[in-house]
């Protein structure tokens, strides 16, 4: 997930708040995905420059919904726990709020928890997350975030504007559009993250993507 310029943080590939309509089924269900990136970047901050192998599985039961996900950052794995409620209003209004825990094996970073809270209408959807990053040195250096993302899509395109609070500084730009072609879901996006968020001031990144759910 991560490495913000300093000990911060991080679809995303990974999780953020889901909208989940009422009149989903109650009896529950189960789902798995897997999918393969050619750059891992996450809220605009890059956690792999080559291509990243992905995989997770999600069950739903009315409005709640968990999961966990994993993918590859060359030294270890990214490991994400979530759960939460979402609801779609008879208004078109969606509400949710989650718990995501990012992990690692290996020594790419240490832990964040996070909370999500998502409100979303027709084409646009708001995020707002708050978050501690656990010093994994023990030192007591532990820090708190917070990230702010606006998206709009529609037909298959869509634009994210994102920018971190607290104690964690940066924002980013990405536009992209998906498909499905063959059964798979691709997809294409150009990032464009600040200096906060990227060396040499500023980065610019196109990302391909391929995925499938079952």
């Amino acid at each position: 997930m991560k490495k913000l310029a300093l000990p911060l943080t991080i679809i995303s590939l990974a999780t953020s708040a889901a909208f989940v309509s009422t009149s989903a089924s109650a009896e529950g269900a189960v789902s798995a995905n897997v999918g393969v990136v050619s750059e891992y970047i996450f809220r605009g901050i890059t956690q792999t420059t080559t291509s990243t192998a992905s995989a997770g599985v999600d069950y739903e039961n009315g409005g709640f919904y968990a999961g966990i996900w994993t993918a590859d950052v060359v030294d270890g794995l990214e490991i994400d726990y979530y759960a939460g409620y979402g609801l779609e209003t008879e208004s078109g209004v969606g509400i949710s709020a989650g718990f995501t825990r990012y992990d690692y094996t290996g020594n790419f970073d240490t832990r964040y928890d996070e909370f999500n809270f998502g409100l979303s209408y027709d084409i646009f959807s708001l995020s707002y997350n708050v978050g501690e990053w656990e010093d994994g040195a023990g030192a007591g250096m532990d820090s708190d975030y917070s990230f702010l993302s606006l998206t709009v899509e529609k037909d298959g395109f869509y634009g994210t504007y994102g920018t971190f609070g607290k104690d964690s500084d940066g924002s980013y730009v990405e536009v992209g559009y998906g498909t499905e072609i063959g059964g798979f879901d691709a997809g294409v996006a150009l990032i464009k993250s600040d200096e906060d968020l990227a060396a040499d001031n500023g980065d610019s990144s196109l990302v391909l993507s391929l995925s499938k759910s079952f």
